[in-house]
């Protein structure tokens, strides 16, 4: 029986993708783990591996194709012993991923199916709350076939894909259970007003002379950019803490630590310690140590972290990413610095995998390198906040009854003030301006 290959859901939140490349061509022979494409979303261009074998009768949708929806048949392949071609020409274009009835209406009574009623029970049930399940098209037919919930299998595929296997394992084993009726969903919670939209595009054009400017389109990425820091200004009450903090000691320490950095066979240093990979270790330090500001909302509950994983602001061709570096309390300076440059590079090129840029408790954004002094960030969800570092300049400061010169950094750090409020926001202030100033702290 012929296999579809679905456009996949490279991370939960992902709906359209475009289609880059095929790696393989029609009459291909696929094996389980082969590479066949690329599928490029709006941070990333990401492989896809193939879960079952046979051959590749046909591709559907031709690579170059953009916003190809989630579950959609991009290719067909045909089983052992049969006809490619045939397969290939029969080929449904597209297949639409199955949808939860809206909350507003009952489910209709129909007319009693009992040779149906398993299979139909579990593709519903994969169906439910509009819940994606992470499955093999063969895997998913099996359990259909079964009458087996196919959500309640542990996958062992690709990013936690159920595969053929994981569903024969849990027939013989008898752990999954069988797949429960579909109910309507819960009826969903208020939404904030929209803000009001802005001008139209053909009122906008209307302000400038024909032929004055260039009309370049949007990509997926600004798309993305643009919607969700409309939703997170528009949605998350900000509200803002600025420090100005002394970076002499921390300026000394860096170069000290570069200086005596071990070679490597070709006598360049192992490491290269950047001011900002010590914010990044200051700031999850601070996050450490005043644990209620190292947090996300939830309308539900509040989600403290036991870990504080920084995610760090990279400009790219086109916008921005922020590649996450895990855990960065716990890690040495050499180790966030080499890190952060692998992380860079590769967002860089688009590589970056979907967990190496979502998540994350808090987040830095450093523009000094362009000499700005000071500027607030939007806090990006799900962190409650955000750290904005400016350029360190030199400036005459007031120590005991004399006046010296002295390097001076601004910080702006931006909080959910429904997760952080003034006085612990303050708090969290005054823990990142101790390990900036004092920097030995980081050392222990």
């Amino acid at each position: 029986m012929p296999v579809n290959i679905l456009m996949p859901a490279l991370s939960p939140t992902m709906e359209k993708g475009n289609l880059s490349k095929w790696l393989k061509k029609e009459g291909d022979t696929i094996k389980s783990g082969d590479v066949i494409a690329e599928i490029e979303t709006d941070k990333a261009t990401m492989e896809v591996e193939a879960v079952d074998e046979g051959v590749l009768a046909k591709i559907v949708v031709a690579e170059g194709t953009a916003d190809v929806p989630v579950n959609q048949v991009i290719g067909v392949i045909a089983g052992e012993g049969e006809d490619a071609r045939s397969v290939g020409a029969g080929a449904a274009p597209k297949a639409e991923a199955p949808k939860a009835a809206p909350a507003a209406e009952a489910p209709k009574p129909a007319a009693p199916e009992p040779a149906k009623a398993a299979p139909a029970a579990a593709a519903a049930s994969a169906a439910v709350n509009g819940a994606r399940v992470f499955a093999s098209p063969l895997a998913k037919r099996v359990a259909k076939e079964a009458g087996l919930d196919i959500a309640a299998i542990a996958g062992s595929g690709p990013h936690g894909r159920v595969v053929e296997k994981d569903v024969k394992a849990a027939i013989a084993g008898g752990g999954a259970r069988a797949a429960a009726p579909p109910q309507a969903a819960a009826a969903p919670a208020p939404k904030p007003a929209a803000a009001p939209a802005g001008p139209s595009d053909e009122q906008v054009k209307k302000l400038f002379a024909e032929g004055s400017y260039e009309e370049v389109p949007h990509d997926g990425m600004r798309k993305t950019i643009a919607r969700r820091l409309s939703e997170a200004k528009s949605t998350i009450p900000h509200f803002y803490l600025t420090a100005e903090v002394e970076i002499d000691a921390l300026l000394a320490l860096r170069e000290q630590i570069n200086t005596s950095a071990p070679l490597d066979k070709d006598a360049k240093p192992l490491y290269k310690i950047s001011v900002n990979d010590m914010v990044i270790k200051g700031y999850a330090l601070a996050l450490r140590a005043v644990p209620e500001a190292n947090v996300s909302w939830t309308d539900g509950a509040m989600l403290k972290h036991k870990h504080a994983d920084v995610g760090v602001a990279v400009s790219i061709p086109g916008g921005l990413i922020t590649p996450i570096v895990r855990d960065a309390g716990h890690k040495t300076l050499s180790a966030i610095s080499n890190e952060m440059k692998d992380l860079a590079a590769r967002a860089k090129a688009r590589k970056l995998k979907p967990e190496e840029y979502q998540g994350g408790t808090g987040s830095v954004s450093n523009l000094g390198m362009f000499g700005v002094k000071s500027f607030a960030a939007i806090v990006n969800p799900p962190h409650a906040t955000i750290l904005a570092v400016g350029a360190g300049l030199k400036q005459p400061v007031v120590k005991g009854q004399e006046i010296k010169i002295a390097t001076i950094m601004s910080l702006t750090l931006s909080t959910d003030h429904r997760a952080v409020d003034g006085a612990l926001g303050a708090e969290l202030m005054q823990a990142i301006r101790g390990y900036i100033e004092k920097p030995m702290g980081m050392l222990v």
